[in-house]
């Protein structure tokens, strides 16, 4: 059977919505997302809350520290155990969420490039933080163009991407996939960039209101590297206000900004993936379709 796979841009209401039909249809969430496998990050990563997990099973949340290495290959090996979990239970997951690079790993399997080697990794993150993302992002695209945009500017993946290139004279695309454990069927939404930017804005203001500000100063004190946390959005714009760079509205307005450019991206790479569905709609909009698709799924499998 093809495994569902419901993605969306951020603040497209796609938890939501999948939580509501998981708890109507049985389901067990799988989330897609890099940012909430980091425990400690939960309010600027909007993850769900102990009441919503406590109603519906989720996996791949808090599964690592913020100060430590957590690749696509370790997201790809636990996601898989998990599928396979719930399949043994007979029942349905559904993979929810808006990280692309780890639905493309899952749906097309993993690079079969080298191991990671933090050692050669070191003098690149020395860099970033040092000269920042644009740089090392113009390297990358100098050898190749398509491992670039590919990257998304996610730093983790340039820094990767350029390890690789050192290591072996080679990009990463040049290493062909290993062969995926399931076969995936993805409903993709995509809402225009009018609905989406106010929905943005309200989160973000949402999200300082419920503490990201008072998170990110626990998690400074726990994780004093946080290498993660200091280039995940929401993150790394209110370590510079707590280093006095910025205004508390300054801070605001430039997650509002960088979560904005980031679902663009988003739906850039949703709008290239390979779909068996897709609406051009927030998930509120999209609700009846996406729920008969994963009804028509559910019965299928028995």
């Amino acid at each position: 059977m093809r495994i569902p796979a419901l993605v969306a841009p951020t603040a497209s209401g796609k938890s939501t919505l999948a939580l509501e039909i998981a708890a109507k249809l049985g389901l067990e969430l799988v989330s897609l997302d890099a940012m909430q496998v980091y425990r400690g990050m939960d309010v600027g990563t909007a993850k769900p809350s102990p009441e919503e997990r406590a109603r519906v099973p989720h996996h791949l949340l808090d599964v690592a520290n913020p100060d430590e290495r957590f690749s696509v290959a370790d997201y790809v090996a636990l996601a898989e155990g998990a599928l396979a979990e719930v399949l043994a239970r007979n029942r349905l997951p559904l993979v929810v969420g808006g990280t692309g690079f780890y639905l493309r790993a899952l749906a097309e399997g993993l690079p079969s490039a080298p191991a990671a080697d933090p050692e050669r990794q070191a003098p690149l993150w020395a860099r970033l933080e040092a000269e920042g993302l644009e740089p090392l992002l113009r390297e990358l695209a100098a050898a190749s163009p398509a491992d670039a945009e590919r990257a998304e500017r996610n730093p983790r993946r340039v820094v990767r991407a350029l390890e690789i290139l050192a290591a072996t004279g080679r990009p990463p695309s040049d290493f062909p996939p290993l062969p995926p454990r399931f076969r995936y069927e993805t409903f993709v939404l995509l809402p225009s960039a009018e609905k989406l930017e106010p929905r943005i804005a309200a989160r973000t203001e949402a999200m300082f209101a419920a503490g990201l500000v008072g998170e990110v100063e626990g998690l400074l004190e726990r994780y004093p590297r946080l290498t993660t946390a200091r280039q995940a959005i929401g993150y790394k714009e209110v370590v510079r206000h707590l280093a006095g760079e910025t205004t508390l509205a300054e801070t605001q307005a430039a997650v509002t900004l960088a979560t904005t450019r980031y679902a663009k991206r988003q739906r850039t790479f949703f709008r290239k993936l390979p779909f068996s569905r897709r609406a051009e709609a927030l998930a509120p909009e999209a609700a009846p379709e996406v729920t008969d698709w994963l009804e028509g799924l559910a019965a299928d499998r028995g």
